[in-house]
C-alpha cells in the first residue's frame, strides 16, 4: 500500500468509457469537448481537446491516492478538480461568453462536522472548492454572463453517503425544475446557497 501510487486500478472506468462513448478521439465529438486535468507535478491545469478520449476522461477522474496519474505528453495527469474544480477561466479562454454553472460537491453548512476522518477531509475540500468558485465568478469580466444553478440546501446527510444518492438526485431535479420555472436562466448572479450561511 505504501509503495504503489494507487489503491484502485483504472480498469472499471476504462470499460465504462469503452462501452458507452460513441467516439474514440476528443476531436471527433459532435460538440467540442475540452477536459480539464491537473499536472500532478506542477499543479497546473492541462486542458485536453484532442487525442484519445478514454485517456483524457480517465486522467480527469484520477483522484490522487485512489488512482494513479496518467502519463500523457510528458505530464502526469490527475483529477482536474485539484487545479480547477469548476473550470470557468478555461471556458472563457476557449471563447465562452455565457456560462451556466452546475456546482457539484458543495458542502452545505451543517450544525456539526461530519463523522470520520475521510468525511471531514472531503467536507473541508468541498468548502474550499465552493469558496474558489464564488471568488472566480466575482472576478469575471463584466461582459461574461453567468447563471448558477443553486445547490441543494440544506443538504440532508453527507454527500459522501452513497446510499442516499437517489434521494440527492431526486431533490436536485425538483430544485432545478423549480429554479427554471422561476426564470433562473434570466437571473444572473451567485445564489445565496453558495455563500457562507447557517440554518
Amino acid at each position: 500500500m505504501w509503495r504503489r501510487d494507487f489503491l484502485i486500478p483504472h480498469d472499471g472506468i476504462q470499460k465504462l468509457v469503452d462501452d458507452n462513448l460513441p467516439y474514440r478521439d476528443l476531436q471527433d465529438a459532435k460538440v467540442p469537448v475540452h477536459i480539464v486535468t491537473t499536472d500532478i507535478v506542477s499543479g497546473d491545469s492541462v486542458v485536453l481537446s484532442d487525442g484519445p478520449a478514454a485517456q483524457a476522461i480517465i486522467a480527469s477522474t484520477a483522484i490522487p491516492g485512489a488512482f494513479a496519474p496518467i502519463r500523457y505528453k510528458g505530464f502526469y495527469l490527475a483529477d482536474g478538480a485539484i487545479s480547477s474544480n469548476t473550470p470557468i477561466r478555461v471556458a472563457v479562454a476557449k471563447g465562452a461568453r455565457r456560462l451556466i454553472v452546475l456546482p457539484t460537491g458543495y458542502a452545505c453548512a451543517t450544525h456539526a462536522p461530519p463523522t470520520g476522518a475521510v468525511a471531514n477531509a472531503l467536507h473541508a475540500l468541498t468548502l474550499l472548492i465552493a469558496r474558489q468558485l464564488v471568488s472566480e465568478l466575482e472576478g469575471l469580466a463584466p461582459g461574461i454572463e453567468y447563471y448558477v444553478v443553486p445547490p441543494l440546501c440544506p443538504l440532508v446527510g453527507s454527500p459522501y453517503d452513497f446510499s442516499r444518492t437517489a434521494d440527492h438526485i431526486e431533490r436536485a431535479i425538483l430544485s432545478t425544475d423549480e429554479w427554471l420555472a422561476q426564470d433562473g436562466l434570466q437571473q444572473r448572479g451567485i445564489p445565496d446557497e453558495m455563500r457562507p450561511h447557517s440554518h
